[in-house]
């Protein structure tokens, strides 16, 4: 019994000093810091993660960091910059859903912008205040869109070709609105072949050429980080030795510890040299 209350007593002590540690970090921020949101679910939350092996106890991390603070860290120790970089689930699960595509995003940020919050989830209007860079991402089900010409409607959440377009070209007119807040957009995540027709995986391939030709447009301050390409080197869906199994289009560890550090390159080239000296996977050219 005394050597359960002893752990029980040492595993509370390491939490507490981990809390501690962490806030002291947050807290430590100066007023120059270049302040990072990255918006998120599941997915982005694997690449969040990406090798590390860390567990969690209540949310608190026990172990090493995750592999993009982690990268931060060490970028700001060997540059003398101070990047500081979190992540947010967007939108929560309640009260709006957990539902993160074009429409949602437009929603939120177009169709109800404004001072106040939507549903309890920020308008650009609020995040900008606070954030320089702002980084955003669909869950993997974008990609399960149809084509139909023919009902078309930027207020519909159907996820077809026509409407996504629609909601893009309206977010980024009111990303356009705010100059001093640089935006990184992911392409979509892609499911694996057992969960998408090859119809579906055509028109994915098809809106991803759209973004990287027509959509994302020079001297701006809306930028692209090729998640599509890096999840399906040039094919249709996700590669199978990139997920987590044959029916489970999230990524697996070993793909997310390989292209974490792609991900924090393009952020800090987007920062520093407006994204031209990576390609659109964050590769150095």
């Amino acid at each position: 019994m005394k050597l359960l209350r002893f752990s029980y007593i040492v595993v509370c002590a390491i939490v507490i000093s981990l809390t501690f540690t962490q806030c002291t970090n947050r807290d430590s921020n100066g007023e120059n810091a270049y302040n990072i949101l990255f918006l998120h679910h599941s997915t982005g939350y694997v690449v969040w993660k990406g090798g590390s092996t860390a567990s969690e106890i209540k949310g608190i991390r026990i172990g090493a960091e995750y592999d993009v603070p982690k990268w931060f860290i060490e970028y700001n120790k060997t540059k003398g910059t101070d990047y500081q970089i979190v992540e947010q689930y967007f939108p929560k699960e309640e009260p709006y859903g957990w539902k993160n595509y074009p429409y949602d995003y437009y929603n939120i940020w177009v169709k109800n912008a404004g001072e106040k919050e939507y549903m309890e989830e920020p308008t650009l209007e609020m995040l900008t205040k606070e954030y320089k860079m702002i980084i955003f991402k669909h869950c993997y089900p974008v990609s399960g869109m149809v084509s139909d010409s023919l009902n078309v409607d930027i207020n519909s959440s159907k996820k077809t070709l026509e409407n996504y377009k629609l909601q893009y070209a309206a977010l980024k007119q009111k990303m356009l609105e705010f100059p001093d807040t640089k935006f990184i957009l992911w392409t979509g995540a892609v499911m694996v072949k057992a969960h998408l027709s090859e119809t579906n995986a055509e028109l994915t391939k098809s809106f991803t050429n759209w973004l990287r030709t027509t959509w994302d447009t020079e001297n701006d301050n809306i930028y692209l980080w090729d998640f599509y390409e890096l999840e399906t080197e040039g094919e249709l869906f996700l590669k199978p030795e990139y997920a987590t199994a044959s029916n489970n289009s999230h990524p697996n560890a070993t793909f997310a510890a390989k292209v974490a550090p792609l991900f924090c390159q393009r952020i800090v080239d987007v920062i520093e040299n407006n994204g031209n000296k990576t390609s659109l996977t964050g590769i150095y050219k």
